[in-house]
């Protein structure tokens, strides 16, 4: 049985303790594995919505508006205060 909150509410216990069971079998290196893949995946996505909602953005103005979503306002504006915000 695994603890609660762990199971999505769109998916079956059975199908969530196959799930769990893969990734045990996989090691501490494939579960970091699939952890890199999916980062990577969110943050194409992320661009991708950032692209679709400011098709005017060039590719430095979609990267601070990531950064800015990512990190927040405060943040990115101290790492880049030379920038113009850009809506994300």
């Amino acid at each position: 049985m695994l603890p609660a909150g762990l199971v999505a509410d769109d998916t079956s216990p059975d199908a969530a303790e196959a799930q769990f069971e893969a990734y045990r079998r996989m090691g501490g290196a494939g579960r970091a594995a699939v952890m890199f893949r999916l980062s990577e995946a969110t943050r194409r996505w992320a661009l991708a919505g950032i692209r679709a909602r400011h098709p005017e953005y060039d590719q430095r103005q979609a990267f601070m508006a990531y950064a800015r979503l990512t990190l927040g306002e405060e943040l990115t504006r101290r790492v880049w205060p030379e920038l113009d915000p850009v809506e994300p």
